[in-house]
């Protein structure tokens, strides 16, 4: 583990190193372990509560395997409730990852953890929100679906974030959707949840969709598919212009 050993080098040297040099280190080392998507933002907009007093970022992003999203075009499949599962403790494994050597280096480190976004999870909503934390660093907009979307593969993706009031150099946030007037995951959702508005940077998540709406259709949806009542659909994902570029890219065969 590269940037582990580099934190310990510097630490026994006891001399401190630069922002570049932080920066590539944590990058380098997430994508080694299996991220598909690593970007760095400077959270300073954001109430100091919300971000519990931290000034960056760092959000990682995995992306769920080609077939499992194509599965889904009807409706959420056992093979994409276990990679969801999966993906979402690989993620725990890198956002701790990289927590544990920003403090090794001596800065302070908040992993944002399936379990510690649980604790101030309320009305289907967290305290800073992964996706937050990906506009401001840069690696997508918010999409109709209120989802995540990423140029590079749609919203076929599971995040995590890492807060830090380490030095490092951030990406140039995005503050506006790129859907434009496309309404396809809005005519795919089958709750009729999406309400078709274009995101922005101040614009409440309600705005968008009805959380209770969809999570009472999907629920029902993932019972009668493979037997577990957990809030996963996934029509949204698969029906995204982006997502479909990505998976019928032959580049990516």
């Amino acid at each position: 583990m590269y940037l582990l050993l580099f934190a310990q080098q510097a630490q026994r040297r006891g001399m401190g190193v630069n922002m570049q040099d932080i920066t590539g280190f944590i990058k380098d080392e997430l994508l080694c372990h299996g991220a598909d998507l690593v970007g760095i933002g400077d959270l300073t907009g954001l109430p100091d509560d919300v971000r519990c007093g931290m000034p960056i970022g760092i959000c990682v992003a995995v992306k769920y395997p080609r077939e499992v999203i194509k599965g889904i075009a009807e409706q959420p499949t056992k093979a994409y409730y276990e990679q969801y599962n999966h993906l979402n403790n690989k993620l725990d494994m890198l956002a701790v990852l990289g927590a544990d050597a920003l403090r090794m280096l001596g800065y302070e480190a908040i992993a944002q953890t399936q379990a510690y976004v649980e604790l101030s999870e309320t009305d289907y909503a967290t305290k800073l929100p992964h996706k937050t934390v990906a506009t401001r660093a840069g690696l997508g907009w918010i999409g109709k679906s209120a989802l995540l979307v990423t140029k590079q593969y749609g919203s076929m993706i599971r995040i995590s974030s890492i807060l830090t009031n380490a030095p490092l150099k951030t990406a140039k946030p995005v503050n506006a959707s790129k859907c434009g007037t496309c309404e396809v995951c809005q005519k795919a959702c089958p709750a009729g949840a999406v309400t078709g508005k274009l995101w922005s940077v101040d614009m409440n998540r309600d705005a968008l969709f009805d959380a209770p709406r969809c999570r009472q259709t999907v629920r029902q949806r993932a019972l009668s598919s493979f037997g577990v009542e957990i809030t996963l659909c996934g029509r949204c994902i698969n029906a995204c212009p982006y997502t479909q570029h990505y998976i019928n890219s032959e580049e990516h065969i």
